[in-house]
């Protein structure tokens, strides 16, 4: 897992959809950008429930 923070992968995971959206781009930078988006999207995800194991751990401490 990379040092990057949350926000910062959702900007990438953002930048990769967009050029897959936009379709203009030759097939192989297209496909790559596919091949990048999948790996940011599964970054974020496991990032994602990290803070939110996180979160749920500070709000276990603050109920007691």
């Amino acid at each position: 897992m990379s040092e990057r923070g949350f926000d910062d992968l959702l900007a990438d995971l953002e930048k990769a959809i967009a050029k897959l959206a936009d379709g203009t781009a030759p097939l192989e930078d297209l496909v790559r950008a596919h091949e990048v988006a999948v790996g940011l999207l599964a970054e974020t995800q496991s990032r994602l429930a990290e803070l939110k194991a996180r979160a749920d751990a500070a709000a276990q401490l603050l109920s007691q």
